[in-house]
């Protein structure tokens, strides 16, 4: 899937890349108040890690990404979408629901999600104000609310 890649699963805490996840997160207290409950994985190119990502099961069926993650010098070139298409092919048949969260001004983000067969369907209000301990700021707007995009594959 991900070729001359390898992708892999991180499982002691000491060893949690959070130099990658805070590119997607702002906050290390944020990324701690889901990471030890979630799978977390490195994207690696000739042993350096690129990319990261985390898993949240939600319940049996919902799998939310908390966080993905791609180093600046390997953006821009479809790394994101091999790491999204990688996680719905590896996990669907487990978790038929995927979710993903992302501020409602990050337009870029939802651009991208949208790009990726996903859709929006929620909002959670005041999510970045209630969950955040200082205001967050993006393309010259405070994040105050959350969108919710879910993976809905186009049918052929």
């Amino acid at each position: 899937m991900l070729t001359d890649l390898t992708i892999k699963e991180i499982t002691n805490h000491k060893d949690y890349p959070y130099d990658l996840l805070l590119l997607a997160d702002e906050t290390i207290a944020a990324i701690n108040k889901y990471l030890f409950d979630s799978a977390v994985f490195v994207v690696q190119e000739e042993q350096q890690s690129i990319a990261a990502f985390c898993l949240y099961p939600v319940d049996n069926e919902t799998l939310e990404i908390k966080n993905i993650a791609v180093s600046p010098s390997h953006r821009n070139r479809g790394l994101g979408s091999k790491i999204l298409r990688y996680i719905q092919e590896t996990y669907h048949a487990q978790y038929p629901n995927l979710i993903v969260g992302t501020a409602d001004c990050g337009f870029d983000q939802i651009r991208f999600y949208e790009r990726n067969d996903f859709v929006k369907y929620d909002l959670r209000t005041n999510f970045f104000i209630e969950n955040y301990e200082q205001p967050i700021y993006e393309n010259g707007q405070l994040l105050k609310d959350m969108v919710l995009l879910k993976y809905q594959p186009k049918r052929t």
